[in-house]
């Protein structure tokens, strides 16, 4: 079930200036960007669908960089505007990046800083939450992004709290998705919360996807790859790396199961993944700790030892770093928010019926530490607990 809790107040309370409004959504668009993903804002914003019942938006398209703009495929597009344009929108939006590890054009970054200085809301989807990193919109901010490139942006920009579970977050005036379709999600709830759930139950229907989505990306962050893998001959050491994480093992054994010298494993499950193969497996033991505070009465070190984590110290150390508190804070937090009848049975329940299940009742308890996001200032899709989620860039330590 989707959640919307109230904005931050400071966000709230911004005004747009005299030159800019409300209606005017610009959609910064740059050479190299997937065409998917670029045209979904087009598509929401920019079609006229008031028989329908959906309020019209007027879209500007900007070019983020001289053109003509290369996207998938190699096709060629001319945008109609410039940066120029951008200062007439009350939104703005930056659908992708072509690249996580290129810096944006800083003119397109100024367009955005003034944008946002002006009271405009500013909205990344997938990728283009980069952009609004390397614009510095997003320090202090919650945010997400495609699950495989969240370990990325949290170490690129450690003052943004990363969440890769959402699949978007709302912090009032800068909003951010997970991947494509997430990007409709963001894009439905800002109709939503521009003209009310009638106008974008309307535009739903229109496109065929349901109004609002439950859940979020950890049901795909927790045992997915790029589809790539699939194929690939690493995809069975995947697996069994997915299957044992209960067991002490580290990169070195993966690549051995591979077949490789662990400095090729390095390349080729980077170029598959986006991710170092260590960052990948701390992030698994990571959230398998997770599922086993919210769901079982493990203490921690026992959680320690179920997650394949040399130590209590290491898991929460590692825990600590990826989601911005201690595990035993974040059980706590997760219990005072989640309905009693609304948790989870243990997932070694099924498999292995040894998992101890949750006490009958659990009095509230503290909220993470202050180096937390609090709660209340998060509009998500989902109501986890908040915090960063970034992966330590660690080479040589085992988990």
């Amino acid at each position: 079930m989707s959640h919307d809790s109230a904005a931050a107040p400071e966000a709230a309370a911004r005004k747009l200036s005299g030159r800019r409004r409300k209606e005017i959504v610009a959609v910064l668009l740059f050479s190299g960007g997937p065409i998917f993903e670029s045209s979904i804002p087009l598509s929401v914003f920019g079609i006229d669908r008031q028989d329908a019942g959906v309020p019209r938006y007027r879209l500007l398209v900007c070019a983020g960089e001289e053109g003509p703009l290369r996207t998938t495929g190699g096709l060629e597009l001319t945008a109609p505007q410039g940066l120029e344009a951008i200062s007439r929108a009350g939104t703005v939006v930056v659908p992708a990046w072509r690249s996580i590890t290129s810096p944006p054009p800083e003119e397109a970054l100024d367009a955005l800083r003034r944008a946002h200085e002006e009271g405009a809301r500013i909205v990344g989807l997938c990728t283009g939450a980069f952009v609004l990193a390397a614009a510095g919109l997003l320090d202090g901010r919650p945010a997400t992004t495609h699950w495989m490139y969240a370990p990325t942006l949290a170490k690129r920009y450690p003052s943004v709290h990363v969440d890769p579970r959402e699949l978007f977050v709302d912090d009032g005036d800068v909003l951010t998705s997970a991947g494509t379709a997430a990007g409709i999600d963001l894009c439905l709830h800002i109709v939503r919360t521009d003209h009310g759930n009638e106008a974008a139950g309307a535009l739903a229907r229109r496109l065929v996807v349901p109004p609002r989505r439950s859940g979020g990306q950890e049901r795909y962050l927790d045992r997915s790859l790029p589809e790539e893998i699939g194929a690939d001959p690493l995809a069975e050491v995947v697996a069994w790396a997915l299957e044992h994480l209960h067991e002490q093992f580290d990169v070195e054994t993966l690549a051995a199961r591979a077949y490789m010298s662990r400095r090729t494993f390095d390349r080729r499950f980077r170029s598959l993944t986006g991710s170092a193969p260590l960052q990948w497996l701390i992030t698994q033991r990571v959230l398998q700790a997770q599922r086993l505070l919210e769901t079982s009465d493990y203490s921690v070190d026992e959680v320690a030892g179920r997650c394949g984590f040399r130590s209590p110290v290491a898991l929460r150390g590692h825990f600590r770093r990826q989601l911005g508190s201690s595990p035993a804070a974040y059980r706590a937090a997760y219990r005072a928010r989640r309905p009693q009848g609304d948790r989870q049975p243990d997932p070694d329940t099924a498999t292995a019926g040894a998992s101890r299940p949750l006490p009958p009742s659990d009095p509230p308890t503290a909220l993470p530490p202050e180096n937390a996001v609090p709660f209340q200032t998060r509009r998500t899709a989902t109501p986890m607990p908040a915090g960063a989620a970034g992966v330590p860039g660690q080479r040589s330590a085992a988990p």
